[in-house]
Formats: C-alpha cells, structure tokens, sequence
C-alpha cells in the first residue's frame, strides 16, 4: 500500500473525528512514512512499518476522549439534521425511549449473570485448593499422631482436591479472558456507534 492510500483510507476510518484533530493525525502519520523513507526504506516498507489503517485507526480513537467524540457526533447531526427531524424524536420518545432502557437492561443483566458464573467457577477452584492444603495438613497432623491409615486416606483426598483445581484453573482463565474481550469488544462497538465508524 502506498502513503496516498493510507492517509485516504485512515480518513475514512477517522472520520468521526473534529477536523483539527483528524488533520494533526494525518499529518503525523505522514511525517512518520517520511521519516522512513528519508532512512532509506520503500515507500511500500515505511507505510507496512506503520501498521495496519484498522490498527493505526483503533489506537488513535482509543487515545481521544469520549467526550470529544460525542460533542463531533452531536455537532455533526445538528448541522446535518432540520428541525423536524428532531421533532420526530421528540414526539416518539415515549416509544422507543423504554425500549431502549429494556433492551439495556436485558444486556446488563446478561452480562452480569455470565460474570457470576465465571465468578462461582473461579469460587470452585479456589475452595478446591483451600481445602487440597488443608488435606495436606491434616495429614500431617494424622502422621505426628501416628495415625497413619487416616494420613494417607487425607493425602489421597487432598491429591483429588488438588487435581481438581488445577484441571479448574484453565477453565477459569479462559472464561475470564473470553469475558474481557467481550467487555472490550462491547465497548468499542458502543464507541464506534457514537462516532459512527463501521465495527470490524
């Protein structure tokens, strides 16, 4: 890809962005593929060093506050919609407002109830090792008594215990992992809607 096209197409996904800012990004991505091809890279080179537009796009909007973006958005709407258009929403609020707030709530609900669930299984794992060390020490305790067949029957369940929390653990990690990529996921299509930038 060339530097033409990757400043055009990192508009494109910019485009949600206020004017000053759009234009002060650009212009440093442009230095940037300069840069690189004074050191003597292609042009081809310099603009794969930079990264993908979709990566490039993703970290500056990360970088600039959402408050900023809501002010464009709404900026942008208010030049581009009359004033009927803001009647309709008015008068049809009563509709689509409880809607709205339902369909939200559905979510939040859903969203918290797979974090309990991954919260009691991490919960589970955690007991399971609790109760593996304190196996371990009543054996101990049994052996210091001379009670050895209880020792050994503490030490065997112990194991068990033990072999169950470990068998929990990449389990848990997993669900936690799939749980903040969804969160992040989820976050990032709810600021893309504000900017009104297409989700990947």
């Amino acid at each position: 890809m060339d530097k033409n096209r990757f400043l055009q197409e990192l508009r494109i996904s910019l485009a949600g962005l206020p004017a000053d800012a759009l234009e002060e990004r650009l212009s440093f991505y442009s230095e940037m593929i300069d840069d690189r091809i004074e050191d003597g890279a292609s042009e081809e080179d310099a603009v794969a060093a930079t990264g993908s537009v979709e990566d490039v796009a993703g970290q500056i909007l990360s970088e600039i506050p959402i408050s900023e973006l809501v002010k464009e958005k709404v900026r942008r709407e208010r030049s581009g919609r009359g004033i009927w258009s803001t009647v309709l929403i008015i008068l049809g609020s009563p509709v689509w407002l409880p809607l709205l707030a339902a369909v939200l709530a559905v979510l939040l609900s859903v969203y918290v109830a797979v974090l309990a669930v991954v919260l009691s299984i991490w919960a589970v794992a955690l007991s399971l090792a609790v109760s593996a060390v304190l196996g371990i020490a009543a054996a101990a305790l049994r052996l210091i008594r001379g009670q050895f067949a209880q020792a050994f029957v503490y030490l065997g369940v112990a194991a068990i215990l033990a072999g169950l929390s470990m068998m929990l653990y990449p389990v848990c990690r997993a669900l936690t992992n799939g749980v903040l990529s969804l969160t992040a996921k989820a976050g990032l299509g709810i600021r893309n809607m504000i900017i009104g930038r297409e989700v990947k």
